[in-house]
């Protein structure tokens, strides 16, 4: 039987910690942090921080909410959202984050997968892939676009977090008869 960890995933837009459905119609829920601490002391194995606009408007603007979360939370805490290269990715890790979650930067450049877990480690390394269905099939998506990725690139990934674009938001069953791993 597998260990089930839960992990708080907390929406970020500007400073705000947001709600939305199938990432339309975003409501403003107050201060990511104090959910987080909240959920910490709740129990909750992992924080995961996703700033959900930072690669359309190309910031990354979660370094100091990072920064104050882990002065009060001690368990992993993982970011996301406008990691486009080594040096954004080392400046969230200095900032006090444990790993890093890539989608738009690594389906643009693959390569950028294995440049950060050869340099920091692939345990920090999280692939994101936002999957939407279009007929019988899967397609990934990033900033409104399709693309896919090589294997060999995935497998450098230690972490591969899969989100359904038609279920996030929503209290609906998760298709995973269609997850392969």
């Amino acid at each position: 039987m597998r260990n089930i960890r839960l992990i708080a995933r907390l929406d970020v837009k500007a400073p705000n910690l947001v709600k939305g459905i199938q990432f339309e119609g975003l409501r403003k829920l107050g201060d990511p942090n104090g959910f987080a601490l909240r959920y910490y002391q709740q129990g909750i194995d992992e924080i995961y921080y996703e700033d959900i606009v930072a690669s359309l408007y190309e910031r990354n603007t979660l370094l100091e909410i990072v920064e104050k979360a882990t002065r009060d939370i001690f368990v992993p805490v993982t970011v996301g959202g406008g990691l486009r290269s080594v040096g954004d990715v080392e400046a969230v890790l200095r900032s006090g984050a444990d790993k890093v979650s890539v989608n738009t930067a690594a389906i643009k450049n693959p390569k950028l997968i294995t440049d950060i877990a050869s340099r920091f480690g692939s345990q920090c390394m999280v692939l994101s892939i936002q999957a939407k269905r279009q007929g019988s099939s899967w397609e990934a998506y990033f900033d409104n676009e399709i693309d896919f990725m090589s294997c060999s690139e995935k497998e450098i990934a230690r972490y591969l977090l899969l989100r359904f674009y038609s279920q996030t938001g929503i209290s609906d069953k998760l298709p995973m008869k269609n997850v392969f791993i």
